[in-house]
């Protein structure tokens, strides 16, 4: 068996630089398109940027993350760049949409229009549900929907209250038949910020027992200037028929203001209602029924058909009747008086 040894050919610079040159398409263009889905921005576009409630439009995005749930919404007192003021508290939620964008980012998808809970401005409120948040305010118009301002910058502003919080006001009689429970609250809070706050927006709670409170946001209007102090007064109201202890809470921003307890009475109207209904009702019904029965009940009736009965009216008594018996004579027989007698005629003839 022959062995031949072939001489080894280093590669010179020129055949590197074919190589490399060679394989520079396939180096580069894999990182071009990632580099760009790294710098795209996420865009939104409306297929209508006006619509009433119960009407749908089209929403279809670019430039977001391949394979990304995101969440579409119609949110109120939002606009472009400032957010949506009060979180997704002020969104239409139970009528939002998801969608799943493609390998390139994009996705288009079909929305109800549906009326948020807070007024307009309003905008189509689309971010991602998981990893990196993304998210885009398209301004929309409801058409019908109420409008009303922002809320203006609290700024440097920076409230405390300053005396106790009292709940004034009375409910009313209704109250006492299960209305709901009412009252006013009202609290003096002060400035201690260096800048106003105008019209703020305080949140109310209220917790029944060991359960959390349920915050409903309230607008008051005016600005409190630096130093200022102003008496505040919102209304509270509870759910029909509510009874027992309750706390109503005060909170800017994320702050607790101040906390007042409530004891409510039992609304024992209500009660006595259905204590009187429990007894006139079945009373009612029997009478009803003993009024059918008496009404179906069959009469005295001959041959199958019905008759009424007529009683007649008894004579008047005559008194005591005689007890002698008279007896009428025959003509052809006159009986004897006795046996004796009857003898001595017989003899007498003879």
């Amino acid at each position: 068996m022959y062995e031949v040894d072939v001489p080894r050919r280093e590669a010179g610079p020129a055949q590197t630089f074919a190589v490399l040159l060679a394989l520079l398409p396939f180096l580069l263009f894999p990182l071009a398109p990632r580099a760009a889905a790294a710098d795209a921005q996420p865009e939104v576009k409306l297929s209508r940027q006006q619509a009433g409630a119960g009407g749908d439009i089209t929403v279809s995005g670019s430039g977001w993350r391949p394979n990304t749930l995101l969440m579409m919404l119609i949110c109120g007192q939002a606009a472009p760049g400032k957010g949506v003021i009060g979180g997704t508290n002020a969104c239409a939620n139970a009528d939002g949409r998801a969608v799943t964008t493609d390998t390139k980012g994009a996705f288009s998808k079909k929305m109800p229009v549906a009326e948020p809970p807070k007024p307009c401005p309003c905008v189509v409120h689309v971010a991602t549900v998981t990893g990196e948040q993304a998210l885009v305010d398209a301004p929309f118009v409801v058409a019908g929907h109420p409008t009303a301002p922002l809320p203006g910058p609290t700024g440097g502003g920076r409230l405390a209250v300053l005396a106790a919080t009292r709940l004034e006001g009375d409910s009313g009689i209704l109250v006492f038949f299960g209305a709901p429970p009412s009252r006013r609250l009202e609290f003096t809070v002060g400035n201690l910020g260096s800048e106003p706050v105008k019209d703020p927006v305080f949140q109310i709670g209220t917790a029944h027992g060991v359960f959390a409170p349920q915050w409903e946001e309230q607008q008051w209007r005016g600005t409190i200037a630096p130093g200022q102090k102003v008496l505040v007064k919102l209304p509270v109201q509870l759910s029909a028929g509510a009874h027992g202890d309750y706390q109503i809470s005060v909170k800017y921003g994320t702050k607790v203001l101040a906390e007042q307890p409530w004891g409510v009475g039992r609304p024992w109207g209500v009660t006595i209602f259905w204590i009187l209904l429990a007894v006139v009702v079945p009373a009612a019904v029997f009478r009803i029924g003993m009024a059918v029965v008496d009404r179906v009940r069959p009469r005295a009736h001959s041959n199958g058909r019905h008759r009424t009965v007529r009683l007649r009216r008894r004579p008047p008594d005559p008194g005591p009747r005689s007890t002698t018996t008279t007896t009428a004579a025959l003509p052809w027989f006159t009986p004897d008086s006795a046996p004796s007698d009857n003898r001595s005629t017989t003899k007498g003839h003879s």
